[in-house]
């Protein structure tokens, strides 16, 4: 197994309007030497926003935005900007985040080219209901009861208001493959993979020809006990030469709730849709007291990371109220994952 060091926690809710009642499931990246971190600020009601700092070296704040960098700004998230993820392509930042109007959670892109002013593309997920999905996919024969255990309020909400599948850990890869964007993308309990030449082309046409086809975008599903109940995406894939490098959360249930873990596998570098490997056990688990118990207890959710080195540092949600970091060596995560390569 791959030792891990829980680094602690580098980041508390403060007494601020915005984010009094928690921080949480940051998205991080380095640029020009600086390390940002962009995090979900939780006001009291669960109204969420996205707040800012800035880090000297991986551990340490070095200073810290008073209000938040993204805001509601539409009927679609007006109940809050959830758990953002950050990627640079080319020239320009992808940030993405789920936007909850208080019923439906869904995928939403914001791109920026200098990490201060930000253009809001909207939902690029599907907004499908569950009949509609269970229409198109069971052309497959692909609707087991898993899909309706996870999405019963969908089934069952009786509302004039539209109601969608949640989709959720919408997460793209940091670079182009084969001339195409890809991103991950989660409906319960699966890990789902989309790709696109285009982000505009991203419309009903392209989500209903894609559910037509929905078991060849299912890229990993629950394998092992410590993920059994669901899994989700972490932190955007990193690009390594045995593969990307995937940073996901898996879920089990126990009679005190769920357990959120870390985990770990591998996909093929010019083939993502394909895992070549994944750890039979947690990467990492809530131990400490400050993932045991908080707004959500048992919860160690990943959502970025940093390479110093040989160095992995992971950045995630403890007990859906604090950061923390846990750090780990690169190589010797993915020596352990090629003994498990398939």
């Amino acid at each position: 197994m791959v030792e891990i060091k829980k680094e602690g926690i580098i980041l508390r809710k403060t007494d601020l309007s915005f984010e009094n009642d928690g921080v949480l499931n940051p998205a991080i990246i380095k640029e020009n030497g600086k390390i940002h971190l962009f995090y979900r600020a939780v006001a009291k009601g669960n109204f969420s926003t996205v707040g800012h700092c800035v880090l000297s070296d991986p551990l340490t704040v070095e200073k810290r935005s008073d209000s938040p960098i993204i805001v509601p700004e539409s009927e679609y998230e007006k109940h809050g900007v959830e758990d953002p993820r950050i990627v640079k392509i080319d020239d320009l930042f992808y940030l993405t985040y789920t936007s909850y109007d208080g019923i439906n959670a869904l995928g939403t892109l914001t791109t920026s080219k200098d990490l201060r002013s930000w253009k809001n593309k909207g939902i690029i997920v599907p907004k499908i209901s569950y009949e509609e999905f269970k229409t198109l996919s069971e052309s497959e024969g692909l609707i087991p009861e898993k899909y309706k255990r996870y999405n019963q309020f969908q089934i069952s909400h009786i509302n004039s208001y539209p109601i969608f599948l949640w989709d959720k850990n919408l997460i793209f890869f940091p670079r182009k493959i084969n001339d195409k964007f890809y991103f991950l993308h989660r409906i319960r309990p699966e890990i789902q993979i989309a790709s696109t030449k285009n982000i505009e082309d991203l419309n009903s046409d392209f989500w209903q020809d894609y559910f037509l086809h929905f078991k060849d975008h299912i890229l990993l599903s629950p394998k092992y006990d410590h993920e059994s109940g669901y899994i989700g995406g972490g932190c955007p894939p990193i690009e390594t030469e045995y593969g990307w490098l995937m940073i996901y959360h898996g879920v089990y249930d126990t009679v005190n709730g769920y357990v959120y873990n870390a985990c770990a596998a591998l996909l093929d570098l010019g083939n993502p849709e394909k895992e070549t490997s994944r750890l039979p056990y947690p990467l990492f688990r809530p131990e400490e007291e400050w993932e045991l118990k908080g707004e959500v207890n048992n919860v160690c959710f990943p959502t970025g990371t940093i390479i110093e080195n040989d160095r992995l540092y992971i950045y995630y949600g403890a007990a859906d109220e604090r950061i923390a970091v846990a750090s780990l060596s690169i190589s010797k995560l993915l020596k352990e994952l090629m003994m498990y390569a398939v």
